[in-house]
């Protein structure tokens, strides 16, 4: 019996010392990188964890074999009803990112990672329990709940990070960050369907295997970049690096508060220019592979589908390091002005690719508008660091984040419910999505209008304390 005890001591300890050295290893003072660190060794980092939640844009290509688990009975649930997988995870990426931005600032971007890594992969594990259980709820609780918190912290860790690494190219910081989200769809399009292939089986369609086994990776890769990651000791600053002097009476030089920058008319402006930016790309992105089926019956192929998803995430990737880059150069608000001016042009020429047969056409007109898409998520954050400084910066773009959880619902629901309307009135599927283009056209032109009068923060938003100048260019 006191064997028995002793060796039960024996493990408890073993466990309770294990648990102190991951939360030692976890700790901000662990992550502090040491003089002479190359810190183009951190976006690897950021990027690993990127990719991995970046899973979300390729979340469509689920919407089919979800909707069918029962062989096409009316118990299945219709494709609406899988969508607010989607809806849900990007409403939580944007409420978790809100709520625990500070705390992301506080204990450094590796325990944000381990903590995005178990949110996300667990909402995987979760999401295929609720499918074995044909149970919606519980599969929305997974991937949207916790897998959303999961993209929440997951999506705002690396970003201060980098921006604090590279203060002389903050928009090229922030798209070396988020362009792995943008690319996500182009790894995990493939490989879901291929799990879901491999694993079909009579009485399967391969979703809960492919859940599970995406679960596990992504898992695994997320705790590469988190033990990866490093951040600047205090005070550091790139070798050789001098602010330049900001020219511009849109860029504030000073540091703001995040609870002082909600109550500025700065923050409020950026949040509808985000929102209306994204709800216009996100509401046709989850509805990407039905939409280009749809569009031209009998000319694409599920696996065609599936490319074409994974070729905008391509488009959607390059986008958020190109223009993030350019916005180096040419600023922020003009980078904007160009996203809203030239989407308004091409979501039109969308219906009229399908109505003329051009997949040429809808395919060049989707690639344009992804990469303005993802570029306006790189550049946002390099928007904020101009107007509230770099003291805050992780937890003011958390909580402007919850227009994307806006902007989620919003134009998921423009896109599926208008498309559902339309085919109920006796419209054809390939032209259900015209009006609802059209409907995005006149979000970004709202956009544009709003990013114009955008100005930089008054004095007495400043922090009184000692302040950074933000080395800007507009």
């Amino acid at each position: 019996m006191e064997n028995l005890r002793e060796r039960e001591f024996n493990a408890l300890a073993t466990v309770a010392l294990g648990g102190r050295l991951m939360s030692s290893f976890l700790d901000k003072s662990r992550t502090i990188a040491p003089p002479g660190y190359n810190r183009f060794l951190v976006p690897p980092a950021a990027l690993a964890v990127h990719l991995a939640i970046g899973q979300a844009y390729a979340m469509s290509l689920f919407k089919v074999p979800m909707s069918t688990l029962l062989g096409g009975t009316p118990e299945d649930w219709p494709q609406w009803q899988v969508g607010l997988l989607f809806q849900v995870a990007i409403a939580f990426l944007g409420i978790s990112a809100a709520v625990f931005g500070r705390w992301v600032e506080t204990v450094g971007p590796r325990r944000a990672m381990f903590t995005a890594a178990l949110c996300f992969s667990g909402g995987f594990m979760v999401t295929a329990l609720g499918v074995w259980q044909h149970q919606l709820w519980v599969a929305i609780l997974g991937y949207g709940v916790l897998g959303g918190c999961g993209l929440g912290l997951g999506y705002i860790s690396p970003v201060s990070t980098l921006i604090k690494w590279f203060p002389d190219r903050p928009g090229l910081a922030t798209g070396m960050a988020i362009m792995g989200f943008g690319g996500g769809a182009l790894v995990a399009a493939p490989l879901t369907v291929k799990l879901m292939e491999y694993y079909k089986t009579s009485p399967s369609n391969g979703v809960i295997e492919t859940l599970v086994v995406m679960g596990a990776v992504y898992f695994v890769y997320m705790m590469l970049g988190a033990f990866a990651v490093r951040i600047p000791a205090p005070g550091w600053r790139p070798a050789g690096w001098v602010p330049a002097p900001v020219a511009s009476k849109r860029v504030t030089t000073a540091q703001v508060d995040v609870n002082q920058a909600m109550r500025t008319p700065q923050f409020y402006l950026l949040w509808a220019v985000l929102c209306l930016n994204v709800t216009a790309g996100i509401g046709v992105l989850s509805q990407a592979a039905p939409m280009i089926r749809e569009m031209f019956p009998d000319r694409v192929s599920v696996a065609q589908a599936g490319a074409f998803v994974g070729l905008i995430s391509l488009f959607n990737m390059l986008g958020r390091f190109f223009w993030a880059s350019v916005s180096d150069y040419i600023g922020r608000r003009y980078t904007y002005a160009l996203f809203f001016a030239l989407g308004a042009v091409l979501f039109p020429l969308v219906p009229l690719a399908g109505q003329s047969g051009s997949i040429p056409l809808f395919i060049g007109a989707f690639a344009l508008i992804f990469t303005m898409y993802g570029g306006g998520f790189a550049t946002i954050p390099a928007y904020l660091r101009d107007m509230f400084g770099t003291m805050h910066v992780g937890a003011i773009h958390g909580r402007l984040l919850t227009a994307w959880s806006v902007a989620a619902v919003a134009g998921s629901l423009l896109v599926d419910y208008i498309r559902q309307y339309q085919i109920d009135q006796g419209i054809a599927p390939a032209q259900a999505y015209t009006q609802t283009m059209y409907i995005m056209a006149g979000l970004l032109c709202i956009g544009f209008i709003c990013n114009y009068f955008i100005t930089a923060v008054d004095r007495q938003h400043h922090f009184r304390g000692e302040a950074t100048p933000a080395a800007a260019a507009e």
